[in-house]
């Protein structure tokens, strides 16, 4: 993936401009910053459903367009209401061929196919469960299966941990690390905790107020550089791999809703 020059605004209010930003094969980036800071209109970007207000983005050196098979998504943690008519195998099979119209001709292979990406995400004991009895760590499982079921080469994560438990975080974390760094793809992880795959990050691209940085966790996750990007004084504090932020401005737009952000527990 890679950005050049790229800015987006509406109308006079700029979330971003003039980033210049590759992410490699086998890379993973976490998105950080405030809600409103633009985090989820990044990935829109990269999804081909939000323009960019100047600059190029491209994806295996082609313009980003709507539906694109080299693309895997994970969206925020939703859940469905109890009588949905589907099951797990069948959310998960939206993934292999929902993009085709009409009666599925070849069943089998998509049944063998559905069942692999179901096995891969410790799923196969919930497959044939309606959708609207299963956890939210259940469902994230599902997701996931579905958004690699094209074998993509970037998979975008939109707050993917979001209100699940340590074990399901955990779990899910895992998955998407080892698309990444074992099966070489990159991943954009958006997250307002970074704490719960810290040891999985390669880099970090920070928005806040209009700004952006990018760099290792090391590199942008510093007293100073916050402290430069809010024009007030942040102090990051770090202990036993655990990072959390104090005094972080504007304390209506940060998750938390206080005048202390914490970046999670580890």
């Amino acid at each position: 993936m890679r950005l050049r020059d790229a800015g987006l605004s509406f109308g006079e209010r700029t979330l971003w401009k003039n980033l210049d930003l590759d992410i490699n094969a086998g890379e993973f980036l976490a998105v950080l910053g405030p809600n409103g800071s633009g985090k989820t209109s990044f990935l829109k970007v990269l999804l081909g459903l939000q323009p960019l207000s100047g600059g190029t983005v491209t994806i295996n050196g082609r313009n980003v367009h709507r539906g694109s098979r080299d693309i895997g998504y994970i969206p925020q943690q939703k859940s469905f209401s109890p009588g949905t008519p589907l099951r797990g195998r069948d959310l998960v099979g939206l993934g292999v061929d929902g993009d085709h119209w009409g009666l599925r001709l070849r069943r089998a292979p998509v049944r063998r196919r559905v069942d692999r990406l179901l096995e891969q995400v410790g799923a196969l004991a919930y497959a044939d469960e309606p959708v609207g009895r299963l956890s939210g760590g259940e469902l994230q499982r599902l997701r996931a299966a579905q958004a690699l079921a094209t074998n993509p080469d970037l998979l975008l994560c939109d707050e993917p941990l979001l209100s699940l438990d340590l074990h399901h975080q955990q779990a899910i974390s895992s998955l998407i690390e080892r698309r990444c760094h074992d099966d070489g793809s990159a991943v954009v992880f958006v997250t307002h905790e970074i704490n719960p795959v810290i040891e999985y990050v390669d880099r970090v691209l920070y928005l806040a107020g209009g700004q952006f940085r990018t760099g290792t966790p090391s590199e942008v996750l510093r007293s100073d550089v916050l402290s430069e990007m809010y024009g007030s004084r942040v102090e990051v504090l770090r202990s036993h791999g655990r990072i959390v932020v104090l005094g972080i401005p504007d304390a209506t737009t940060h998750h938390h809703g206080e005048s202390e952000g914490d970046l999670g527990p580890a």
